[in-house]
């Protein structure tokens, strides 16, 4: 505690006696000051106890001590000290008075008691309160250091450091999520606080701010040691951090940001773990993957998985799937296998799992977001996601998410999944412009012999096709005899010089009837 003006009035040897302001002395005292000017205002800064003898003053002027006390409490001053025996033989009343009614403390200072030793005392006792908090701080970075040691992840941590400032602590990852909160009716208060987390995100590494409501005052404290944000902590107290609790707060983000540090480079050695892991199940060795896999990477491999991969314009676009994939994970307590290639990301994620539905997450939000300038890729990401596999599949995984990777890009699509193309139509793949181009070039002749009113060519092969040449069904289809329909076919074959016994002739020809765009009417 720093001193007050009741521990000075309790200090034996200043024997300073109250004469004003008895119920305020339990103002914090942040220095003692002697000044005999008239108006001493304009050279204080708030908490000093001010020290006179009146040589400069009229204190027997009741008018004049409204105006000198007034100005004194208004400064900030906590405490008047008046020394007896010099200019004045006792207190005079009429700055007894002003005091009480300005609820300024007045002590009386015997003449035997010089100012000096009551700045002394001042002194002694600011400094022995800073050493008592610096005691406090260095206790506490020994105890958080211990919690963060053992390894038993932040919330030992979090725990101790809510003790030492009385309060409550939170940890959010770079997400604004909170991982973990002590006490633990604390994460409720802290989730409330997510919207000013993802503001100090934007601002580069350390950034600290105050907020609170009615219910306490929290300082959030962002984690990282470059521009990048890796995390936050959040400190809620009652009131402003002292010194020792600000000690506690500094050392909790210096070790919370050291074990992020430490997580990543882990995680880059995991990530080239997970590239051979990956190397050696697209050779077809899933024996020698479950080696080298371990208890890290074993557990995922044990159940069905999904091989995806994302290809990003910006790197950036990429960093962002990875970290909500990596949160999502880390919160559900499921493996993953990411492995950087350039500017793609190949992912061995849980099937149904947490990262997958955050990556199909993250798509979604990326298409329903306002459109972009557009690029020559045609969009931020595009990701494309297997079936479901397992070890000895994942060359063929690969191969699926490769494909619906590719139809993504071409669909203007961010995340194709490859059961979509399974289960669905392979006419939609159709949907390029080189293909319309190639199916009107091969059906032109016979839209022009048919804008000439000399028949329905079009339309005659598009029912002998679909009855699979069947010439009865088909005929009865348009309405005309079975030889009419015969001839047909025939003048098809000679504008076309292609032969409908060809089965490739008559696949291409199916397909440029429903890719093609029929001319308009001039």
């Amino acid at each position: 505690m720093p001193p007050t003006l009741a521990s000075l009035v309790q200090h034996s040897a200043l024997k300073l006696t109250v004469r004003a302001g008895a119920d305020r002395l339990d103002t914090p005292v942040r220095w003692a000051h002697a000044s005999e000017l008239a108006d001493p205002v304009p050279y204080m800064e708030g908490g000093e106890l001010l020290l006179v003898t009146a040589t400069n003053l009229d204190a027997e002027n009741p008018e004049i001590m409204r105006r000198y006390v007034r100005r004194l409490a208004g400064a900030g001053v906590v405490g008047l000290g008046f020394a007896v025996g010099v200019t004045y033989d006792d207190v005079p009343q009429p700055l007894v008075d002003a005091a009480e009614e300005a609820g300024l403390p007045l002590l009386e200072v015997p003449r035997r008691t010089p100012f000096l030793a009551i700045a002394k005392a001042v002194s002694s006792e600011i400094a022995a309160d800073q050493y008592r908090a610096v005691t406090a701080g260095f206790e506490a970075q020994r105890e958080l250091t211990r919690a963060a040691l053992a390894g038993d992840g932040p919330a030992e941590l979090l725990t101790r450091l809510a003790a030492h400032v009385d309060g409550w602590a939170a940890l959010y990852d770079a997400s604004g999520a909170v991982v973990a909160a002590a006490p633990e009716w604390a994460s409720r208060r802290a989730a409330r606080l997510t919207p000013d987390v993802e503001r100090l995100r934007e601002r580069p590494a350390p950034a600290s701010v105050v907020v609170g409501d009615t219910d306490d005052r929290v300082e959030l404290q962002s984690l990282g040691t470059g521009r990048r944000v890796r995390g936050a902590l959040a400190v809620g107290t009652g009131a402003a951090l002292g010194t020792a609790e600000r000690y506690a707060v500094h050392s909790a983000v210096a070790l919370l940001t050291l074990t992020t540090a430490r997580s990543r480079s882990l995680q880059g050695a995991e990530q080239r773990l997970g590239a051979a892991v990956l190397r050696m199940l697209l050779a077809g060795q899933p024996d020698h993957a479950r080696g080298v896999a371990g208890d890290l990477y074993g557990g995922l491999l044990d159940a069905p998985f999904r091989l995806l991969i994302a290809e990003a314009v910006e790197p950036s676009t990429t960093a962002q799937l990875t970290e909500a994939m990596e949160t999502a994970a880390a919160r559900s307590g499921e493996a993953l296998l990411l492995v950087p290639e350039g500017e793609r990301l190949v992912v061995l994620a849980a099937d149904g799992g947490a990262a997958v539905a955050a990556c199909a997450a993250y798509a979604e939000a990326q298409e329903s977001a306002p459109p972009r300038e557009p690029s020559a890729e045609g969009g931020e990401v595009v990701v494309g996601l297997s079936a479901p596999a397992g070890p000895i599949a994942v060359s063929a995984a690969y191969k699926q998410a490769e494909q619906a990777l590719s139809v993504a890009r071409r669909r203007g699509r961010t995340l194709v999944e490859h059961e979509e193309l399974a289960a669905g139509s392979v006419l939609p793949l159709l949907a390029d412009d080189a293909v319309r181009a190639f199916a009107d070039g091969m059906l032109r002749a016979l839209y022009e012999h048919d804008s000439k009113g000399r028949g329905d060519l079009v339309a005659s092969l598009r029912a002998w096709l679909s009855h699979h040449g069947q010439w009865d069904a088909a005929a009865a289809d348009l309405g005309v005899h079975r030889h009419t329909l015969r001839y047909r076919m025939r003048r098809v074959e000679e504008i076309l010089g292609r032969s409908l016994d060809d089965a490739d002739v008559r696949m291409e020809l199916w397909l440029a009837l429903k890719v093609a765009s029929p001319p308009t009417a001039p």
